[in-house]
């Protein structure tokens, strides 16, 4: 295993984990269960910590791929410009859980305009993480590009 792995590994985690993060939010809200709410917060920290190696291997895996069949420079700095975007957004999310988390420990209930404000942001967030990985899905994957033409699939009644 390389670095290259590792990212292709790790990037995943900030693509699902973020919705995972709202909806567990946003199942405590309506339970109204302040240990789903604080819950979530902490899975939110935790996929702020596991993005950072993401993002950081993300040079080692252009690297390994620069030079490939197919893959050309300008898809590889959009992806790298919407990662810069979505992982700076992504650490203001987790630290913004993590202060919430220490900021409302002894409070018997987390405020509802900071509940609302997380779930808001995890929204903004996990649509820049969809977008990053769309663009990082484009480097390699010709077939999602956009203007991308596939070919015509058979008819098998005919064969």
């Amino acid at each position: 295993m390389n670095l290259t792995h590792l990212h292709l590994m790790l990037n995943h985690l900030p693509v699902l984990g973020i919705p995972f993060g709202f909806g567990l939010l946003l199942y405590g809200v309506f339970k109204k269960s302040e240990e789903l709410k604080r819950t979530a917060l902490g899975t939110l920290v935790i996929i702020a910590v596991l993005t950072i190696p993401a993002y950081l291997t993300g040079e080692s895996a252009e690297e390994a791929v620069k030079s490939l069949p197919g893959v050309e420079e300008p898809f590889i700095e959009k992806h790298d410009d919407a990662a810069a975007i979505a992982f700076t957004a992504l650490l203001a999310l987790g630290v913004t859980a993590f202060v919430g988390l220490i900021r409302f420990r002894g409070a018997r209930t987390l405020p509802s305009w900071f509940t609302h404000l997380v779930l808001a942001t995890s929204v903004v967030v996990g649509g820049l993480m969809a977008w990053t990985a769309n663009l990082g899905g484009q480097i390699r994957h010709t077939e999602i590009r956009p203007g991308a033409v596939l070919p015509a699939t058979r008819d098998t009644k005919d064969h």
